[in-house]
């Protein structure tokens, strides 16, 4: 296996971040850019955000997520940037070289000058709570059933739990309501919201959905599917339960920056993290600002060595 290409810069993400990198830095005059992207289409988690609240410090307009995404493709669609969607990213060496694969090229490996881990963040699970109970069918982290109802019109269950305050959570409780499921009530184990109060307002208290500060799950009931939950009121310790067939975890979210840890790497000027997956933003349009900089500091670098 040899190298096929070697780029001036390898964005591996194609979600706001990555697309923001790659076109500041195009812009800026880089050439010879890849942009490898996991999924069929550019635009990472928004694809399944159809709720309004992005864009406003961006674009000066409420945009959906699906909007957004669809206004950062347009941008990118009149470069000459190279797009590998449906690839996926096995290894990134020490040397910048990016190791790959697809069903067109088989697996490849590239080398780049300057390299970005786009790779946004993945949520805590059931799992990493240490929650007791089997492993029935209706566990779902909040963004896996953004993902099954939004994309795939899959519903997750009929009465739910929401487990954490989290912001995707708020806003599955509302979308399960609208699309007829009950969302029994929002379980926040700390005495504050961990997401934004305009979505408990818009998300919860619009819909009449409950929300239980200081409250936590002890756990899940059911073998073949979920059938109930045990949870406890922290301060008076007095146990609950609740009958319901799924559970949302909603529980937080944590930087994806496995490809630099497999090879125990750090970021420097030469590999480079950006949006959330060097830390969680509270809005994408943030994360796309902050990516536009890393694209033009990337572009200064090359573009000032080439002029040496």
């Amino acid at each position: 296996m040899s190298i096929k290409k070697e780029y001036n810069l390898i964005v591996i993400g194609g979600g706001p971040a990555g697309m923001a990198v790659a076109y500041s830095a195009f812009q800026a005059g880089v050439k010879d850019i890849l942009l490898i992207e996991r999924h069929h289409k550019l635009g990472g988690i928004l694809n399944q955000c159809i709720h309004v609240g992005f864009g406003l410090h961006y674009f000066k307009k409420e945009l959906t997520g699906t909007e957004y995404a669809a206004r950062y493709r347009k941008l990118l669609s009149n470069t000459d940037i190279e797009i590998k969607l449906s690839t996926f990213v096995t290894n990134v060496s020490p040397q910048k070289e990016v190791t790959f694969i697809n069903r067109s090229d088989g697996v490849c490996v590239a080398r780049a000058q300057r390299l970005v881990l786009a790779t946004g963040c993945r949520e805590r699970t059931r799992e990493m709570l240490t929650v007791p109970g089997f492993r029935p069918a209706g566990i779902f982290t909040a963004g896996l059933a953004q993902e099954m109802v939004n994309i795939y019109g899959l519903m997750p269950g009929k009465k739910i739990v929401v487990v954490g305050s989290g912001d995707i959570g708020l806003i599955m409780a509302r979308r399960l309501t609208l699309e007829g499921s009950q969302v029994l009530a929002v379980l926040e184990i700390q005495p504050q919201l961990s997401g934004l109060i305009r979505n408990k307002v818009q998300c919860l208290d619009d819909f009449n959905i409950p929300l239980y500060l200081e409250h936590e799950l002890l756990e899940i009931l059911g073998k073949n599917r979920v059938e109930g939950i045990r949870y406890r009121d922290v301060k008076g310790q007095k146990e609950v339960y609740m009958k319901c067939d799924a559970v949302l975890f909603s529980v937080g979210l944590i930087p994806e920056r496995d490809l630099l840890i497999d090879q125990e790497m750090t970021p420097s000027n030469e590999v480079r993290l950006a949006g959330n997956a060097n830390y969680v933003h509270e809005l994408v349009d943030h994360a796309t600002k902050e990516s536009e900089k890393i694209g033009q500091e990337i572009a200064q670098e090359l573009l000032g060595a080439k002029n040496v």
